[in-house]
């Protein structure tokens, strides 16, 4: 495949509209180069089939930093195809779209090096910064200002071995894990992506140097870290991330021995296999790990939970491929496993129960096109009875999904406002939110959305 993809990106024509700066026909040529419709594209990049139609047709310019760093995380090539740097992904020098002199950007297509022709660098799929992976200490990573950075800054090096790392105490790994999971389930996403290059490096030094009797347990932790790292990116929509980290939790988690660890990291992969369009084998591989540890009579509640969030996604995956009845059936028996579960909460699923399972209501009826469903749905709970922020925050986004999708701009613009309140995060990052604040600012002719444009410029939509 990238030999494929080499060999188009080295016709003249491509030379040609590098030089340019014509990205729409480059984005064409390489999403044909690995065997994509537009519509598949478009999904791996957060964008309609339509939009990635205008993107090549130049109806759409393309010179948005975001987009094209985008684009070239979802086709999988190097974004200096697209005139970002290696380092930064930024355009050179803070330089417009196109701004890498035409010769050293045509090598970089033909060759998928980065510019300085170092070809044992990988590219740079995300802005971050590098010097985070590797370092030993396990200490909270401040917030930082503006934007918060994306999962895989600094993971080249940790994920493909080039980053060094010294063990810790498992007892410390474990703490760690747990304030990582906490920071993603309250939402708190400038922190997430910070940590995860270096809480990785440890682990795996953690994993690799513990004696037989500590060895399953940090296997075990390096499988959280890497499920976690596989939900960001998914969040944040780097599908080829959420590949590569889903598995490497799953090869954790069989090290690891443990069942609920392994059933965790298959949803992981699952939910990846979804999103590149492969819904009936994501559906699969969910009942697979649904029967390995199909609850018994004395399961505890983080087993209860964790079979019946994986019925949950299962149902989603279903509804996603139009299979109506196969996601009302998963949903039933997901109810019956929080029936059992009661009262009693889990702190592998803390977002498993009652409130968790009508959020996949709306989600799945939103999907199915049932924007009234998902609204009745949505009405028979209150979001403060969701646990977690993160949970919160992606009620509200189906929520204004369902009213978008109804055609009801003031309700659809309300339950945004609402996302932002509960999970300020949620919003900033979500390729949904910034969709529908774009088609809103577009109908919103006559201003009749107070605080619209104030709202676009608070999640960072462009040009606002």
């Amino acid at each position: 495949m990238a030999d494929d993809l080499r060999s188009l990106l080295a016709s003249q024509d491509i030379r040609d509209a590098v030089r340019q700066r014509r990205y729409g026909v480059v984005l064409r040529r390489a999403r044909q180069a690995r065997g994509l419709t537009q519509a598949q594209a478009g999904k791996l990049a957060g964008y309609s089939g339509a939009t990635i139609s205008r993107f090549e047709t130049g109806h759409r310019r393309l010179a948005d930093i975001d987009t094209l760093r985008r684009l070239a995380g979802a086709l999988g090539t190097a974004p200096e195809v697209f005139g970002l740097t290696p380092e930064t992904g930024e355009f050179p020098g803070g330089a417009r779209a196109g701004a890498v002199p035409g010769e050293a950007l045509v090598a970089t297509v033909v060759t998928g090096l980065p510019l300085d022709g170092d070809d044992v660098r990988r590219r740079d799929m995300i802005t971050g910064t590098a010097a985070l992976a590797g370092a030993a200490a396990l200490g909270r990573v401040p917030a930082a200002a503006g934007t918060p950075r994306r999962p895989a800054a600094g993971l080249d090096d940790v994920l493909y071995g080039q980053a060094d790392a010294a063990p810790v105490p498992v007892s410390k790994l474990r703490a760690a894990v747990t304030v990582a999971r906490g920071d993603f389930r309250d939402a708190r996403y400038d922190r997430v992506p910070a940590a995860l290059p270096k809480l990785i490096a440890a682990a795996q030094a953690t994993r690799d140097s513990a004696g037989a009797g500590e060895r399953a347990e940090a296997s075990g932790l390096l499988a959280d870290v890497y499920v976690l790292a596989a939900d960001f990116a998914v969040k944040v929509n780097d599908d080829p991330l959420s590949w590569t980290t889903s598995d490497r939790a799953l090869q954790a988690a069989q090290a690891s021995g443990d069942p609920l660890a392994v059933a965790d990291a298959r949803r992981a992969v699952a939910t990846a296999m979804r999103r590149a369009n492969h819904p009936g084998r994501a559906v699969d591989m969910l009942l697979r790990a649904c029967r390995d540890i199909e609850p018994d009579g004395t399961a505890s509640a983080d087993h209860l939970a964790t079979y019946g969030n994986l019925l949950t996604v299962a149902a989603y995956t279903a509804a996603t491929a139009g299979n109506r009845p196969a996601a009302g059936e998963y949903m039933a028996e997901a109810a019956s496993a929080a029936v059992r579960l009661g009262s009693a909460t889990s702190s592998r699923q803390p977002a498993f129960g009652p409130a968790g399972l009508t959020l996949y209501q709306v989600s799945i009826a939103q999907v199915l096109g049932d924007s009234g469903t998902a609204i009745d749905h949505a009405r028979t709970i209150r979001a403060a009875d969701i646990p977690t922020p993160e949970r919160q925050g992606r009620y509200w986004v189906d929520v204004a999904r369902a009213w978008n999708q109804w055609g009801k701009p003031e309700a659809c613009y309300r339950a945004l406002l609402a996302a932002e309140r509960a999970a300020p995060a949620e919003v900033r990052y979500r390729p949904p939110v910034h969709r529908m604040t774009e088609a809103l600012l577009r109908a919103d002719t006559r201003s009749a959305l107070p605080g619209l444009r104030d709202f676009a410029r608070r999640i960072g939509v462009p040009g606002h």
